[in-house]
């Protein structure tokens, strides 16, 4: 897998989350909506209930996105795994010890 590839993967959850706070939000408002014309006493019951069915339709709408996420998020969390798994690998304690001791005499040259 190309490091190309894996952004333009991130870009596609980042856009499909985005939509889905999109729909959230709708879906909230128009539950509210929902809600208040139904306190209306003139609000007639139709108008209600055809409220109410445009709210289910947004939310099996958010479902079906939450689906494709959580389809498309398992490779994704793979890819992390192994490049985390390769980076662990790859790093030796000397390295990591002899860093800090580096930023520990910066740190304390500077006192």
């Amino acid at each position: 897998m190309s490091k190309r590839f894996i952004e333009d993967y991130c870009c596609d959850i980042n856009n499909i989350t985005d939509v889905i706070t999109k729909l959230t939000s709708s879906y909230r408002l128009m539950v509210g909506g929902a809600e208040e014309l139904n306190r209306i006493a003139l609000a007639k019951k139709s108008d209600v209930k055809a409220a109410i069915k445009r709210v289910n339709k947004i939310g099996d709408i958010i479902d079906d996105y939450l689906k494709v996420l959580e389809d498309i998020n398992l490779p994704y969390f793979e890819y992390c795994k192994l490049r985390s798994d390769y980076y662990k690998s790859r790093i030796k304690a000397n390295f990591i010890l002899e860093e800090i001791e580096e930023e520990l005499v910066k740190k304390n040259s500077l006192k």
